[in-house]
């Protein structure tokens, strides 16, 4: 993996080599250094891979575009030119979307302080956002105590509007991504009670909702390798018990019947927070429960809906008294029928072999359902149709596995199906499958070795 970086002046200068000194056009010349610097283990994701270009005014050291977008802005700002800083605000958005080496170069030269001031402007607050947004997008070391002042404030201030409140959850989403201490400092800020409010008060504004729920799930992530430890359960909680976050999704469910792309968000949050067992209960308490088989009913077709949908089911069905309620909703049956429609999508064969796993755990009664429902045989023509997905070959040993765990019946019919073939062959494919393989191939009553790999007794360290 590459692992060495240059600077963007050393690539510029590479590509201005290649046009004087072998007569390449920019375009050639630009592929000729990415070719020269990739083959020597050099990582160019941050570097912006095209020529830079003269600026309009005559200026004649070449510039990249997002450094004269804003150059542009920084001029406009200081003759007190707001009409054309918010035209050179949104140029610079522009680039800054277009690719990561312009935002970490427009970074480099000084983007994000610019962006804080233009936001203090007159009629720039919105344009500035939208920039801040693209900028801070895989940035999120950019925030301090200003910036993250700017996003709270925004977030309070003008909680009434829908476009305010979509771009500051937008950034505030990328710099919490990958970043425990921002999460943090949000949290202490009060970010947690102005997320479940923007959800509450836009519950029309899907635009909104899809934001808040991103915010809402990222919050819950430990994703930051430079921490110890991080705080996503805990956060979780207070957003349920503190912000009845539950209620308040489960409520804005209600109000996009006809929007699959808003509840899939819907879904995806609602799965983060069930963190704990008294939470899958009152979600289901709430109307939850009724709300997600619902969606697998009347949005069968949606395959992204349903996956989010069968992830939430999973996720409350972490609690005993919601597996047989499940069960008894016809859960089992629209989970099956989702797997059998979507067979040869690997993401819903993955999560519904899940969600009928977590409810044949520990429940022999849930086991017999499954079975009689046809959940074995649609996991193993799963393991079939995905032999070279490693979810779905583990999370279906893992449902064979529970299958037959208190519920020993049923071996003789999961062998006659050809599960030991499937589980065999899984294990030996992939490496993530080797517990959990063994451990169904045992409990259907098949040979398998296992090795004793310590016996706990003293003696001499082989180097």
């Amino acid at each position: 993996m590459a692992s060495r970086r240059i600077t963007q002046e050393t690539f510029d200068a590479a590509v201005r080599e290649n046009v004087k000194e072998f007569a390449m056009g920019p375009e050639e010349a630009v592929t000729e250094a990415v070719e020269q610097f990739e083959s020597q283990g050099v990582d160019l994701s941050n570097i912006v891979k095209v020529a830079p270009k003269v600026a309009s005014d005559g200026y004649q050291e070449p510039k990249h575009d997002v450094l004269q977008a804003l150059d542009a802005l920084q001029d406009s700002m200081a003759s007190s030119r707001p009409q054309e800083a918010a035209a050179h605000l949104a140029r610079f958005c522009e680039q800054c979307r277009q690719h990561r080496g312009s935002r970490f170069l427009a970074a480099q030269h000084g983007a994000y302080p610019a962006l804080l001031a233009a936001a203090d402007l007159q009629g720039l607050l919105l344009p500035a956002l939208q920039a801040l947004a693209a900028l801070t997008d895989g940035q999120p070391d950019l925030l301090d105590a200003r910036g993250l002042q700017l996003l709270v404030a925004t977030l309070a201030r003008h909680a009434d509007v829908a476009e305010l409140t979509c771009v500051g959850l937008r950034c505030v989403r990328h710099v919490c991504l990958k970043h425990e201490h921002n999460r943090q400092d949000l949290t202490k800020a009060g970010l947690l009670s102005l997320l479940t409010g923007a959800i509450a008060r836009h519950s029309c504004h899907a635009d909104v909702i899809r934001e808040a729920c991103g915010v809402l799930r990222v919050m819950t992530f430990d994703d930051d390798v430079r921490v110890p430890f991080g705080y996503g359960h805990a956060r979780a909680r207070m957003v349920v018990q503190e912000h009845r976050g539950l209620r308040v999704l489960v409520q804005a469910a209600r109000g996009f019947p006809d929007n699959p792309s808003v509840l899939g968000e819907l879904c995806s949050a609602l799965s983060r927070l069930v963190v704990r067992n008294e939470f899958c209960q009152e979600t289901v308490e709430l109307g939850g429960l009724s709300v997600l088989l619902g969606l697998l009913a009347d949005h069968a077709n949606h395959q992204d809906l349903v996956r989010q949908a069968l992830s939430a089911l999973r996720a409350i069905a972490g609690n005993d008294d919601v597996k047989d309620a499940l069960v008894r909703a016809g859960g089992t049956e629209s989970i099956v029928g989702a797997m059998t429609q979507h067979l040869s999508s690997p993401q819903v064969c993955e999560q519904s072999c899940a969600a009928l796993g977590v409810l044949a755990l520990r429940k022999p009664e849930n086991s017999r359902a499954i079975m009689e429902g046809g959940g074995a045989l649609a996991a193993l023509q799963a393991m079939k149709t995905h032999p070279q997905e490693a979810g779905v070959q583990k999370q279906a040993c893992m449902l064979i596995r529970n299958l037959v765990a208190r519920s020993q019946a049923f071996s003789q019919s999961l062998l006659e199906l050809g599960a030991e073939a499937l589980i065999a062959q899984a294990r030996a494919t992939h490496p993530d499958c080797e517990d959990v393989a063994k451990a169904a191939l045992r409990d259907l009553g098949c040979h398998v070795e296992l090795r004793e790999l310590w016996t706990g007794q003293k003696g001499n360290l082989v180097p």
